[in-house]
């Protein structure tokens, strides 16, 4: 099915892309993007995926809006304060776009529902604040053979990367950050701030990427980490290698499939 004339102008300016056109508008308009969190990070992406006319997003966030919340969550107004973000991600996504199918998910997703609630997706969007979500979402990722855009930030600091580890010599999550977990007395942003400019920074990129695994231009992000300094500013990626021991993806973990 093609474009319609309103599709045509609201996509024109991307479209004159060479690297995007009529045939990448209607890859992005037939894909299926999941969201992990609405927060700082998942507020841009999901506006950009919206604006982009990604066909139907899938936004998975049990949280309510906080006053504190407005600071980086852009998708939010002081009028929210007190809302479910999922539901008012909802009302907000679709006055951007109305062609775009939103889904919400109202729960907090962990290692018993992810594979379901991913289930169909042709990219996932990882924001989320900690380890247990992130590695339940990454190796549900994985089971489904669903590429995972994860990126996180840390006050002036930033890191986003692209895994497919189920394609030989492709790292996935858990070869980044193994099995690791979420002490007690973990830092988070309330004790040690965060600046909304940076997790915009964060979530345009993860927005990019997402878009770029839909339909390829450019080079493929997959098993690289692009690490951001805020301060600086600057940017630099780096290779990630494929852990022969990591228990997901790895060869001694006995669940390792064919590309």
């Amino acid at each position: 099915m093609s474009l319609s004339d309103t599709q045509l102008d609201r996509y024109a300016r991307q479209m004159v892309l060479r690297e995007i056109g009529a045939v990448g508008q209607l890859k992005l308009r037939d894909a299926h993007a999941v969201l992990i969190g609405a927060g700082g990070i998942g507020s841009p992406a999901a506006l950009y995926l919206a604006a982009a006319g990604i066909g139907r997003i899938t936004l998975i966030d049990d949280d309510k809006v906080s006053l504190a919340n407005l600071q980086r969550q852009i998708l939010f107004a002081t009028v929210d304060v007190d809302a479910g973000k999922a539901e008012t991600a909802r009302s907000r996504l679709t006055a951007l776009n109305p062609d775009v199918e939103i889904t919400i998910h109202a729960t907090r997703i962990d290692a018993a529902n992810a594979a379901n609630l991913l289930a169909g997706a042709d990219v996932v969007v990882d924001g989320s604040d900690n380890f247990a979500t992130r590695l339940a979402v990454a190796d549900a990722a994985y089971g489904g053979h669903i590429p995972l855009v994860s990126a996180a930030i840390g006050q002036f600091n930033g890191q986003l990367g692209t895994f497919r580890g189920w394609e030989d010599g492709m790292p996935c999550y858990r070869c980044y950050v193994g099995d690791a977990f979420d002490a007690e007395d973990c830092d988070n942003c309330a004790e040690l701030g965060v600046l909304g400019a940076m997790t915009g920074w964060l979530g345009s990129m993860a927005a990019l990427d997402a878009i770029r695994t839909i339909h390829l231009f450019g080079e493929d992000q997959a098993g690289k980490l692009h690490l951001v300094d805020g301060l600086a500013p600057s940017l630099r990626t780096v290779r990630l290698p494929k852990d022969p021991g990591c228990k997901t993806c790895g060869q001694k973990s006995g669940t390792h499939p064919a590309a």
